[in-house]
């Protein structure tokens, strides 16, 4: 039961809903726009600002669910195991060929499952960040790289650790959007810009 529920995490999470979003509402494949990205920031480039939202939920429902889904078959501690898979696969989702998104909207929906409250936090600083500066590849990242000390001081070691693991795994994914933070080429937001 536990590997089947460890293998449904991923599943769950590696559906691209940008993708099937975008397709099923005849704007084609969204990897050939903007960041080249399944997600919603790249979604809503196309301009369809309902259609990026609906990613942003059902992306964040994915780690939600997951989550959830472990509670309910009493993981126990690989219930934190769960919420990775799902990011992990979102990012390396086996229906593209392991090419997927950036795993933001996963990783708050796992925060969310593990403990509202995180979730909730982690939120207001992307909001907070986002609209200080306008950019959301730094507000995701300073919002999930808050997240070990949120996480430390609402709930303990083993959320602290899934969040200190997945900061590290959402810097990573970013790993461009830092090259380009550095040399001050990183784009403002817009629905019309990389």
């Amino acid at each position: 039961m536990t590997f089947i529920t460890l293998a449904l995490a991923y599943l769950i999470g590696s559906i691209p809903f940008g993708l099937l979003l975008t397709r099923v509402a005849g704007l084609g494949d969204v990897r050939s726009i903007g960041s080249g990205n399944i997600g919603a920031t790249n979604v809503m480039r196309t301009g369809r600002k309902g259609l990026a939202l609906l990613t942003l939920l059902l992306d964040g429902g994915k780690g939600y669910a997951a989550i959830e889904m472990a509670k309910q078959t009493n993981l126990g501690n690989l219930v934190i195991l769960a919420g990775f898979l799902a990011v992990a696969a979102h990012i390396l989702p086996i229906w593209l060929h392991f090419k997927g998104g950036k795993g933001v909207a996963t990783t708050i929906g796992v925060f969310f499952g593990l403990d509202w409250v995180l979730g909730a936090i982690v939120c207001v600083i992307w909001l907070l960040a986002f609209l200080m500066m306008k950019i959301s590849s730094l507000a995701s990242m300073l919002s999930i790289g808050y997240s070990p000390i949120v996480a430390y001081l609402l709930d303990g070691d083993a959320t602290t650790i899934l969040c200190l693991t997945l900061a590290a795994v959402i810097i990573c994914t970013h790993r461009h959007n830092i090259s380009r933070l550095l040399r001050g080429t990183e784009p403002k937001f817009s629905s019309r810009t990389n």
